[in-house]
């Protein structure tokens, strides 16, 4: 055989193998929207208790390109039997279930559901003072009610940015908060992948208690045969996104994502940590930054393995030692159809909720004189992840550092030392130290082009408006 053949034929398998890999993840795009859309209504539907047809629209709208075909999509929300069932062309048929209090929704795939049973609530008083009152706080200031006028205002019809909530924090105390309609203080609202920041803060706690090391290999068991190079991924590189694994990126939100595997793994897989832990190496452990779902899954269910190894065990933890310190009291995280927390992206929690969340960082990890975080934590999660172009460290966003979305932030007002938990369409808690603040916004947005939900100008304006109220924030 000459040489010429012999490439020949390499080409030509490498071709056929590329084609039919993209026939084979084609034939999964129904199933990943309707799996994605199913979710999000059965969530919002029966854990948020909004109306079914105005999250449909709105997180359609909000999705490329999925709002050219939102008249394909078919979808039942059965109030009685609290599940919704969509498809798409009559296609890609998802089936998502009400598991219960606290626990939200889960992909029914087919097989038996994880049995969860969550520990009772405990009463405990919080150790982070109260930041408002029981009715929702008015701006006080003519400057701030301007601001928040302008955050829920919707400059293009074309991109809505259908804001849903703001909470400013300043010193502690609200400032100023505003709800959509249908929405108050206690509903609970979905942080896609702000998830991701308060999952980090679960696997510094165990740091903390020295449950896990951070850069010490972690004990993930699929990982641990002779030679599996996967052996040596650690927390830091999960936390980071440079743990190297095949599972593609998460970066968009939209119906060309759905090619990627890490989107099989959330919509198609009744165990999501299996099959990420099952995928082979990309890219050596800590050589590339890849952000993608499949590295908090699989830190989710680390976490749950050294917190007692069943979603009650997982559950019994954050409470005691993040959400109820915290008082985070409208606080749902969902799991699986096997029972792994899908710590990547389903976690709902009160406005307020993830503004006291925020506050936690903006105290360096204390609350009440008690450090609930580790010594140096805080600085770590914000010190900026080589590679990662967008500006992200170890469980935050980042304007730390040099990457081109540090920069392109800051030219657009926001300050040098913020830093922020960020879920797609639009959810936010930005933390800056420097001016004492904490942001939140969560909505219903594009994201692109990435001034479409209207942060940036939030965030210029609220600093600008609070510049010197720190007395009258302590002394609300």
């Amino acid at each position: 055989m000459t040489r010429r053949n012999l490439i020949l034929i390499i080409v030509t398998s490498t071709v056929l193998t590329a084609l039919a890999l993209s026939v084979a993840r084609a034939r999964d795009v129904p199933k990943v929207a309707t799996g994605f859309v199913a979710s999000v209504l059965c969530t919002e539907t029966f854990v948020s208790r909004l109306d079914s047809v105005r999250g449909f629209a709105e997180t359609t709208s909000a999705m490329p390109g999925a709002g050219l075909i939102s008249w394909a999509f078919n979808y039942r929300v059965d109030p009685a039997r609290k599940d919704v069932t969509v498809t798409l062309f009559g296609l890609g048929h998802s089936h998502a279930v009400y598991r219960g209090e606290g626990l939200g929704c889960y992909l029914d795939h087919g097989s038996v559901a994880a049995d969860i049973a969550l520990p009772p609530s405990e009463a405990r008083t919080s150790l982070l003072p109260e930041i408002g009152g029981p009715s929702i706080v008015l701006p006080q200031t003519a400057k701030l009610a301007a601001v928040l006028d302008r955050a829920f205002a919707e400059p293009d019809k074309s991109t809505p940015r259908n804001t849903r909530a703001i909470v400013v924090i300043k010193d502690g105390r609200i400032l100023a908060e505003r709800y959509a309609e249908g929405i108050g203080i206690d509903t609970p609202l979905l942080g896609f992948s702000a998830t991701k920041s308060v999952i980090s803060a679960l696997a510094g706690i165990l740091v903390r208690k020295g449950a896990l090391k951070l850069h010490g290999p972690v004990p993930i068991a699929a990982w641990q045969g002779a030679g599996d190079a996967r052996g040596a991924i650690t927390l830091d590189h999960l936390l980071r996104h440079t743990a190297g694994l095949a599972l593609g990126s998460s970066l968009q939100a939209s119906l060309a994502s759905a090619l990627e595997p890490v989107n099989r793994m959330k919509f198609m897989e009744p165990d999501m940590a299996t099959y990420a832990e099952s995928m082979p190496l990309a890219t050596t452990p800590g050589e590339a930054w890849n952000y993608h779902d499949g590295n908090t899954v699989i830190l989710a269910h680390l976490i749950r393995q050294v917190a007692g190894g069943r979603a009650a065990d997982m559950m019994r933890f954050a409470r005691q030692e993040l959400f109820e310190p915290l008082g985070m009291r409208h606080v749902t995280l969902e799991f699986d159809a096997s029972g792994n927390a899908e710590g990547s992206s389903q976690l709902l929690a009160s406005a307020r909720d993830w503004a006291r969340f925020g506050q936690l960082y903006l105290n360096d990890g204390m609350v009440g004189g008690k450090r609930i975080l580790p010594e140096g934590w805080v600085k770590y999660s914000a010190t900026p992840t080589p590679g990662a172009w967008v500006g992200q460290g170890a469980g935050f966003w980042t304007n730390q550092g040099d990457s081109f979305g540090a920069i392109y932030r800051t030219e657009h007002g926001w300050p040098r030392d913020a830093f922020y938990a960020k879920g797609t369409l639009g959810q936010y808690v930005i933390v800056v130290p420097s001016e004492r603040l904490v942001i939140v916004r969560l909505g219903r947005s594009p994201n692109s082009p990435p001034e479409a939900d209207g942060v940036f100008d939030l965030v210029r304006d609220v600093v600008a408006a609070t510049g010197g109220t720190g007395k009258l924030a302590a002394g609300n």
